[in-house]
């Protein structure tokens, strides 16, 4: 089992930054991808970025390439969410997730990932 915290979320006005951090505890020797999903009232859960456990490799959604920036710190079980230039339009609740699977690296799929955690709530005021 894996078990995953989100801190770091807020309230902030657009244009503002926040960072977002999600600590991973339990048997995460086997974590080969973490990722970061988010759900805004009434919509389904979007893709927002992942990283592969290395940090080599990144991906990220249309929406939030080039203002958000994903990284991971292996020595603190942690990945983080880089958030700037933020508007309106981010705000939803946002959930790290990890997967163990080493054949598909980063993926945009919710539904292939193993762990999730609880969110965290994110609300950008114009």
């Amino acid at each position: 089992q894996v078990q995953l915290v989100e801190s770091g979320g807020g309230l902030v006005q657009a244009g503002g930054s926040l960072r977002l951090s999600c600590a991973a505890s339990g048997r995460t020797f086997n974590i080969y991808a973490m990722g970061w999903f988010r759900q805004a009232p009434g919509k389904e859960r979007e893709f927002v970025a992942a990283i592969t456990r290395s940090g080599r490799t990144t991906g990220y959604a249309d929406s939030v390439k080039g203002r958000f920036t994903i990284s991971v710190d292996n020595a603190e079980n942690a990945v983080y969410l880089q958030m700037n230039s933020l508007k309106p339009e981010d705000t939803a609740v946002y959930y790290c997730a990890v997967h163990r699977n080493l054949y598909i690296g980063w993926v945009r799929e919710a539904g292939l990932y193993d762990y999730w955690g609880q969110g965290t709530q994110v609300t950008v005021s114009s």
